[in-house]
């Protein structure tokens, strides 16, 4: 089937082949098949819902088997408790996740990514400890020490310190952010919006428009850069950016709604 689907003309028919080769490879565990297959179907049906909803699952499928040669092959390694660790933070069992990761830095301290997953459980956590900020900071910090490019790392510490109002630690933690990944367009929105709490308003200009560019469809990009431009006097441009806002987030047809909506006449007393 997979030598003559490749020459069916007939594209139900091509289809159809496609889909069965993926169903023998699956029950075969022919897994080179099935990405062979995965691919051609994301070049010849890229719309299609039944090849869309074959591929996720075989790819789901294929993503069980090799969790599963990996906990046969290398139990004991740090890579098969951190996959047991993210399966139980996407349970939900924080302190069980949390003791797996605390385990792998017990036995490899220099393994980098696992101080910045505590960290994010650390945050994810419901009812969190008074400690918590304090906490997930100082993993972060950790994180850093092992690996000083972790671009997530930098951008939490940024948020951790903005919701505290300390702009200028924000601002660093955000710009390095930026700087170790230029495509991060909430690092650099994060750096603008600090920068304009903080009254910089000519500095938050170049990271904001860095944010649009980034994030054509964020309202709170155009509106913290329309800010941005208004208190620096470039008012034609913060007229535009106040008006993309509007659009994106439809607050020009509410106004508008709202001032043809007759005004509420009082109730008659019962």
């Amino acid at each position: 089937m997979k030598k003559n689907a490749a020459h069916v003309t007939d594209q139900d028919l091509k289809l159809k082949a496609r889909l069965a080769t993926l169903k023998c490879a699956m029950t075969l565990d022919k897994r080179e098949e099935v990405m062979d297959v995965i691919q051609a179907l994301g070049r010849e049906f890229p719309k299609d819902p039944d090849a869309l909803y074959m591929s996720t699952h075989a790819l789901s499928d294929l993503a069980t088997r090799v969790a599963a040669d990996l906990a046969r092959n290398a139990p004991n390694s740090y890579q098969a408790h951190e996959l047991n660790a993210e399966a139980l933070e996407l349970q939900g069992r924080w302190d069980e996740a949390a003791k797996e990761y605390q385990g792998i830095l017990q036995r490899n301290p220099d393994v980098p990514g696992i101080h910045f997953r505590l960290a994010r459980l650390i945050l994810s956590k419901p009812n969190p400890a008074p400690t918590m900020a304090a906490d997930a900071k100082k993993e972060l910090d950790q994180e850093l020490k092992i690996n000083p490019s972790n671009a997530p790392a930098e951008y939490i510490l940024g948020e951790l310190a903005r919701q505290t109002q300390q702009w200028d630690e924000a601002v660093e933690h955000f710009s390095r952010a930026a700087t170790l990944d230029p495509s991060f367009g909430d690092a650099f929105l994060g750096m603008g919006t600090s920068l304009v709490a903080a009254r910089k308003f000519s500095d938050a200009i170049a990271p904001l428009e860095s944010a649009v560019k980034l994030q054509p469809g964020n309202p709170t990009a155009h509106y913290s850069l329309a800010t941005a431009y208004s208190r620096t006097g470039r008012k034609m441009d913060a007229s535009r950016e106040f008006a993309i806002h509007r659009q994106l987030t439809g607050s020009g047809q509410n106004q508008s709604q709202a001032n043809q909506t007759p005004a509420a006449q009082p109730e008659t007393p019962q």
